[in-house]
């Protein structure tokens, strides 16, 4: 593997091994931590600030902020009357009944929102949001601490925690009660415990540790991981809000198989890879499938716990039909996921905003969340019309940075056999690519805040090889830092300028105008 960083600093990488970044100094870890808080404290400032702006629901926020709140009185989702948003808005948050609502997410993402409405109360916009919020601060101290570890520098980790610190979509989807940007800290979560799990695999295998019965050709055993089981929870959790996070299961199993792999031939054992296979692989499967499996049928504790969700006595009231051999409970839950199928199959409804992943990450077709002119303009932002605007379009110069980085990173793979600039696409391969095959369904592109991190983590690692590039020549070196520090700053102007379009802050007709810079984002 080719390092990135400076030649002084690789070499006492290899011969520390691949660990992560443990081996360091005590200033380096600290100084590790402190950058790691600091890009944090900038994303809750940036996420929670006016955080119940506009004071309205915005796009699917009508979906699950009502079904949070049934959820916590509940248990299950349940239904509410024709038209309910300008009662909830005003405050009048009780009107829902007891019938179940059909909904086609599992419910762990919903419950995440129900903490922030628990927490602050569904009188207040803000509650509806908090829960993202959180979870949208907390994804940018989780891909610094990752970032770190996988690139072994604080500098490159407070770099990526930065990016997506200051990034659009994520910054949309921290202040927008959905899905997508829960789901996408659960799947860097899994993704983190991984990385932990390799290091201490590595670690523990260059210690040779194990039983004292493991034959020296098979190498020493490792049993069942703490930080892989971890893992497969989190997968499963990201499965049950959102059934896409199926891909990562499958990816990201893979990934952490094939780590095993490296580890097992960097110890010299001479069987290496039949231990990896044999020994590892069936643990390998138990703790990421069966752990995930579990931790999503856990997810379902209120559907189960209850008598009124959807679909919830359908067994009772169809015997002899679905899966019969299963207990009834069982049963109706299997049925409820065939018709979740079946319409997450076939949704074709025609959408302004529906966009093919070919351009996601070219932020081509970016989905509007909201869109108002108040009224009276010259009393709200002092011209002849006005704008209040939530768009989730990413900052557009660091996904086309992002975008050449991938590039360039698929190009590492395949000619330098690159495993950090492979572990940086993993994300890409599990959280884009499949949606290639499901395109002639309605899907937009804010989906695609999913494989943001894993965006960054290729455009960090380009600048570190960049930098290590610069380290051979003095002129070249203060010729690559300052393109780096051009680069940054200009994203950060670029955030600057794009943030009232994220935050739903009014401005100017005009205003708005001239932050539409592509013909598609209107």
């Amino acid at each position: 593997m080719t390092s990135t960083l400076p030649a002084g600093r690789a070499a006492s990488d290899r011969r520390r091994g691949p660990t992560g970044p443990r081996g360091g100094s005590g200033r380096e870890a600290l100084w590790g931590w402190v950058t790691a808080l600091a890009v944090t404290a900038l994303a809750a400032a940036m996420r929670l600030r006016d955080l119940g702006r506009p004071e309205v629901l915005v796009f699917d926020e009508t979906y699950y902020v009502k079904d949070a709140w049934t959820l916590l009185h509940l248990g299950y989702e349940g239904s509410w009357p024709d038209d309910p948003d300008p009662a909830f808005e005003s405050g009048q948050v009780d009107g829902y009944s007891t019938a179940p609502a059909y909904v086609v997410h599992p419910p762990v993402g919903k419950w995440v929102i129900a903490l922030g409405l628990r927490l602050v109360g569904a009188q207040d916009p803000a509650g509806w949001r908090l829960g993202s919020a959180l979870a949208g601060v907390l994804a940018v101290l989780l891909l610094t601490r990752i970032a770190t570890r996988l690139f072994r520098s604080a500098g490159l980790g407070a770099i990526a925690g930065l990016l997506l610190a200051v990034d659009g979509a994520a910054i949309v989807h921290s202040r927008t009660a959905l899905l997508d940007g829960i789901l996408m800290v659960l799947l860097l979560a899994a993704f983190g415990a991984l990385l932990l799990d390799r290091d201490r695999t590595g670690e523990r295998l260059a210690r040779q540790t194990g039983p004292p019965w493991a034959h020296r050709g098979w190498g020493p055993g490792l049993g069942l991981r703490p930080w892989r089981v971890t893992a497969g929870l989190l997968l499963g959790l990201a499965v049950g809000t959102k059934w896409s996070a199926l891909w990562f299961v499958a990816v990201f199993g893979l990934l952490t198989v094939g780590w095993d792999f490296l580890a097992r031939h960097r110890s010299g054992a001479s069987r290496w890879w039949q231990t990896a296979l044999l020994r590892d692989g069936p643990l390998a499967f138990l703790s990421v499938v069966g752990t995930a499996a579990v931790s999503y049928v856990a997810g379902w504790a209120g559907w189960f716990a209850t008598q009124g969700g959807y679909a919830r006595t359908w067994a009772a009231t169809h015997p002899g039909e679905g899966v019969t051999w299963l207990p009834g409970a069982l049963r109706s839950w299997v049925h409820y996921h065939q018709e979740m199928w079946r319409f997450h199959t076939s949704l074709t409804t025609e959408h302004g905003y529906a966009s093919h992943p070919a351009g996601w990450l070219l932020q081509l077709r970016p989905t509007s969340f909201f869109f108002e002119s108040p009224e009276p303009p010259l009393q709200v932002c002092g011209a002849e019309r006005c704008a209040q605007t939530v768009t989730s379009l990413g900052n557009p110069l660091l996904w086309w940075f992002a975008t050449a980085a991938v590039v360039a990173c698929v190009w590492w793979v395949v000619r330098r056999r690159d495993g950090v600039a492979l572990a940086a696409l993993s994300g890409l391969a599990a959280g884009w690519l499949p949606w290639f095959a499901y395109s002639h369904r309605t899907i937009f592109a804010f989906y695609a805040i999913v494989v943001l991190p894993w965006m960054v983590l290729c455009l960090t690692w380009a600048i570190g090889r960049l930098l290590a590039w610069g380290e051979a020549e003095p002129w070249r070196r203060t010729m690559v830092r300052g393109v780096v520090v051009v680069g940054l700053v200009l994203v950060l102007l670029t955030t600057a300028w794009f943030l009232p379009v994220w935050t739903g802050e009014v401005t100017t007709f005009r205003e708005w105008q001239l932050r539409q810079w592509w013909h598609g984002w209107v």
